[in-house]
């Protein structure tokens, strides 16, 4: 169960912001065309672009809390691609589907800054560039196989920026180099996910909030029986995400549950502007756990660090759902990136859990081979954007359309396993501890010990990426 007392910062900012919050439980049986399980960014996108092709859908969806109450209100809400994750597109789906998903995922981030503008979301989307960077020599290049690789596809959106010219962007002299792309930016996560919510409510779904799902009947109609309530359905839509192998065990080997964990500065605009961070873009370190950081429209700095707590069993458990343990260490980075935010508090404190999956992308499917009951999950830390481009997959499978999304590879289900617990644990925190030591000595311009860099590059492997922003 989620903690209904601990509310993370945009979510809880995006609820105090709104007219009235007045969420409706299903209490009766019902019937629909559709029934969405998971009221996040992808069950949301589902919805919406449903409707768009087909108005005339009688839309269901549920969620066990309040819609946006999971990861999407709680995301650093950094906007990125899958420019960065070329070489594993490539070696996973091949040329032309590697090339088509760079440029969906680009083209999604323009798609959710029009939508809402056309739907008068005040989610505070900037698309003005993600900024990645090295912050020790060993660091450095990172990015260069890979943005040479897109050049040759005619795919590249890349730049590579002067030292001075990353450091005078990025707001800190701790970036040494960098490149930039313009398709990325920022948004506030929790205003985003209500205001879609209210689209679809707009749109004609039924929304039903507090409503847990319970059981789920593989036939034909599909039965989703909630608490208090049964929905008899033609087709389900499953985006529990990270919540997925609670509900269906099936899933637990194939994705690795993740925190991400988050700190916000209070107001301090005038800093903000003189360390050079007025604008919406994402900065995004090289490491394996990545630093993250974006500025806010009312001066405020987020700060984000990726890979923290691993959860065993992929249980969601009340960790997740409160404030940071790892605050000292996000107060750290803050003070090591921006010395003159030393004496600006911070306002608060969350973490996330993050569905990690064993190529660090997303997968989509029938559940146990039956086409009326399909899923999206496994993002691994980059679904603001992606996410949209999950409901185009989802959206496909439903309606049973033979095109582009539903003969993706990216569309038959997961692609690899972990091994079982309690040996994925103990092997992640194995790699987690190499990494931190690896990184450690690398920031000390020392040589990492070989069992750690060896540890390091089967994390990168079991990843499924070179580079993961």
């Amino acid at each position: 169960m989620q903690n209904t007392t601990f509310q993370p910062f945009w979510f809880a900012q995006a609820l105090q912001r709104e007219a009235s919050v007045s969420p409706i439980s299903l209490t009766r049986d019902t019937t629909a065309d559709v029934c969405i399980v998971g009221g996040g960014y992808t069950g949301l996108w589902s919805a919406l672009q449903l409707k768009k092709q087909k108005p005339s859908l009688d839309i269901v969806l549920i969620d066990k809390g309040l819609c946006g109450s999971g990861a999407s209100g709680r995301n650093g809400g950094c906007m990125v691609t899958w420019s960065g994750k070329y070489f594993t597109l490539l070696a996973t789906y091949g040329a032309e589907e590697a090339a088509r998903l760079v440029k969906v995922s680009e083209q999604a981030l323009f798609h959710i800054r029009d939508f809402c503008h056309d739907h008068q979301i005040d989610a505070e989307v900037r698309v003005e560039g993600v900024l990645n960077t090295a912050t020790n020599n060993a660091q450095l290049g990172a990015l260069d196989n890979v943005i040479n690789a897109l050049k040759d596809q005619n795919l590249n959106s890349w730049q590579r920026w002067a030292p001075a010219e990353v450091q005078n962007a990025a707001g800190s002299t701790r970036h040494i180099e960098g490149v930039f792309s313009p398709v990325g930016g920022s948004l506030h996560p929790g205003m985003l996910v209500r205001g879609l919510r209210q689209a679809a409510l707009n749109l004609g779904v039924r929304i039903y909030e507090n409503t847990p799902l319970i059981a789920l009947d593989n036939g034909r109609p599909v039965s989703v029986k909630t608490a208090n309530a049964v929905i008899t359905t033609k087709k389900t839509v499953l985006a529990l995400n990270a919540w997925m192998p609670t509900v269906f065990p099936a899933f637990n080997r194939s994705i690795m549950l993740v925190s991400s964990d988050m700190a916000i500065t209070k107001p301090a605009p005038d800093l903000m502007k003189s360390a050079g961070l007025a604008d919406g873009k994402a900065v995004i370190d090289n490491r394996a756990f990545v630093h993250y950081y974006r500025s806010t429209l009312d001066g405020r700095l987020m700060m984000g660090k990726g890979g923290n707590m691993i959860s065993l069993n992929n249980v969601v458990a009340a960790k997740f759902d409160q404030p940071s343990r790892y605050a000292k260490q996000l107060r750290e980075a803050i003070d090591h990136f921006f010395p003159s935010l030393i004496d600006t508090d911070i306002e608060a404190t969350w973490t996330g859990p993050s569905d990690r999956s064993t190529t660090g992308l997303p997968f989509f499917g029938s559940l146990n081979g039956n086409p009326d009951i399909v899923y999206g999950l496994g993002y691994s830390g980059n679904g603001v954007g992606q996410s949209y481009v999950g409901g185009q997959f989802l959206t496909a499978l439903v309606l049973g359309q033979d095109n582009e999304w539903t003969r993706s590879i990216m569309a038959k289900g997961p692609l690899g396993a972990f091994p079982p617990d309690p040996l994925r644990w103990l092997g992640a925190m194995m790699v987690k501890n190499a990494i931190q030591r690896k990184e450690r000595m690398e920031d000390a311009d020392q040589r990492p010990f070989w069992f750690d860099r060896r540890l390091s590059k089967i994390a990168a492997t079991t990843a499924g990426r070179l580079k993961k922003i």
